[in-house]
């Protein structure tokens, strides 16, 4: 079910308020223009009031979260592709349907223990080992299963890359980036290898722009230009189904990718 379908707005679950209250702790919080994307900030929120409760529970619908949050359609719809990435909510239709706290499935707490490892050099470099080491699973599975729709996606990401060169700004360069990884894993139907791979970009994205902030180093050099081309050309090659080149950009692309220092 997508996101969509948890417009079950007011008439479903009628008399039944949601179980969380976003607004007071949505409202309070202050985040650096750095910070993470809105949406990644509200699930983030979202997470930790549903670690407080039980699977089952009902969270309300979109429209009242969306309410709460003060946000727009496309954040919350954001928002919640986000929750349901990593196992978190179940979207249900109906007259009692509307968001739920997902059950404690093995992927979603596989995903939630990446997401409360300490984010040290060690732990980053690793992080960024297994995504390696996952990456052509779901680059095979992207060339293999992805829908123009799905391509359109990926390709919004580089325009917004390609933006991002022309402003000088970096740290949403970086925002792109990830989000066009994220956007590529989708496309996989294996849960689990989703799941995972998701919770390390996180997880890696949350730690590389925490540096990139505290350096201070927004502007863009020619190797962020090189990274574009690289994204741009595995973008290609999924959209061809070529397995052969994508195999070989991905290869390129994991090369490039330094390792934080120890």
């Amino acid at each position: 079910m997508t996101t969509s379908e948890a417009d079950a707005d007011s008439r479903t679950g009628r008399g039944k308020g949601p179980a969380i209250n976003l607004e007071s702790l949505v409202r309070r919080s202050v985040f650096p223009a750095s910070s993470p994307s809105r949406a990644d900030q509200i699930a983030a929120q979202i997470g930790e009031l549903i670690a407080k409760l039980k699977p089952g529970d009902r969270l309300g619908t979109k429209a009242e979260l969306q309410k709460q949050a003060g946000v727009s359609a496309g954040t919350i719809n954001e928002t919640l592709r986000i929750l349901q990435s990593r196992g978190l909510i179940d979207v249900r239709r109906g007259p009692h349907g509307g968001l739920f706290v997902a059950e404690r499935l093995p992927m979603a707490q596989l995903g939630q223990a990446v997401l409360h490892l300490d984010t040290n050099a060690a732990t980053i470099a690793e992080a960024m080992d297994i995504r390696d080491a996952l990456d052509p699973m779901l680059l095979e599975d992207a060339v293999h299963f992805s829908s123009a729709h799905q391509v359109g996606l990926m390709r919004q990401q580089l325009q917004r890359m390609a933006d991002a060169l022309s402003d000088d700004d970096g740290i949403e360069f970086l925002h792109a980036n990830w989000k066009l990884h994220a956007i590529i894993a989708d496309v996989s139907p294996r849960p689990i290898l989703r799941a995972l791979y998701v919770s390390l970009l996180d997880l890696i994205e949350g730690h590389t722009v925490a540096i990139a902030s505290d350096s201070n180093e927004r502007s863009l050099s020619g190797f962020h230009q090189d990274r574009y081309n690289v994204h741009m050309r595995l973008v290609d090659a999924i959209a061809d189904r070529d397995s052969e080149t994508a195999r070989e950009v991905l290869r390129e692309h994991n090369a490039g990718i330094a390792r934080p220092a120890s």
